[in-house]
C-alpha cells in the first residue's frame, strides 16, 4: 500500500474524531500496517470544527501530516467547504449526502451516501453516520480489511453501543 492520506472533516459530535481513531486502529492493531492519527477540534463540545487526520502505509510514516488528502471524507457542508480544495487530483470525496448540499466539481470522484438519514431511520441514532462513511469508504477502496475495522469497532466503542455501530458500518459496506 502506498502512503494513504485521509482528512475527515466536520462538526463537532459527529464522530469525525472517532473515524480517524478507528482507522488507524484497525490499521496499526488488526491489519498489520502503519498509521498516524492526528485531531483537532475547536472549543465547543458540539455544532464546532471537528477534523481528523490519517495516514495510512506499509512503511514506517516519518512525515504525520496530511498536506494532500487522497480521501477526504466530509461529514457536513463546512467540512466541504473548508477542505475540498485540499484533495489530491484524482482522489476520493466521500460526503453525507443528507448533510453536504453543494460540492464544486473537480478532479475527484464523488461517493455519495444518505448516512445520516440511514443512521436515524434504521439505527435510531443519527450519531452513526460517521460508521455508515466509513463501511462505504471501505468497500469503495479496500484501504484496510472489513474484519479489522470490526475489530477496531469492538475495541474502541463502549460496549453497549457496539452492536449499533456495527450495525452502521454493515449497512455501509452496501454501497
Amino acid at each position: 500500500m502506498k502512503r494513504t492520506e485521509i482528512l475527515i472533516g466536520g462538526v463537532g459530535g459527529q464522530g469525525a474524531i472517532l473515524a480517524g481513531i478507528l482507522l488507524g486502529s484497525a490499521a496499526t492493531v488488526f491489519d498489520n500496517r502503519k498509521a498516524v492519527q492526528t485531531q483537532a477540534y475547536s472549543s465547543e463540545q458540539r455544532g464546532g470544527m471537528a477534523r481528523a487526520e490519517v495516514i495510512l502505509s506499509d512503511e514506517p510514516v516519518t512525515d504525520p501530516q496530511v498536506r494532500k488528502p487522497d480521501i477526504l471524507i466530509a461529514l457536513a457542508q463546512d467540512a466541504v467547504n473548508r477542505h475540498l480544495k485540499k484533495i489530491k487530483p484524482g482522489g476520493l470525496l466521500v460526503i453525507d449526502s443528507d448533510l453536504v448540499e453543494e460540492v464544486e466539481k473537480g478532479n475527484f470522484e464523488i461517493l455519495s451516501i444518505p448516512a445520516t438519514s440511514i443512521a436515524d431511520k434504521e439505527m435510531g441514532n443519527v450519531v452513526v453516520a460517521n460508521l455508515v462513511l466509513l463501511g462505504g469508504l471501505l468497500k469503495k477502496t479496500g484501504i484496510l480489511s472489513i474484519g479489522a475495522m470490526e475489530k477496531a469497532i469492538e475495541a474502541n466503542v463502549p460496549p453497549k453501543a457496539k452492536e449499533m455501530n456495527l450495525k452502521a458500518f454493515r449497512r455501509g459496506l452496501e454501497f
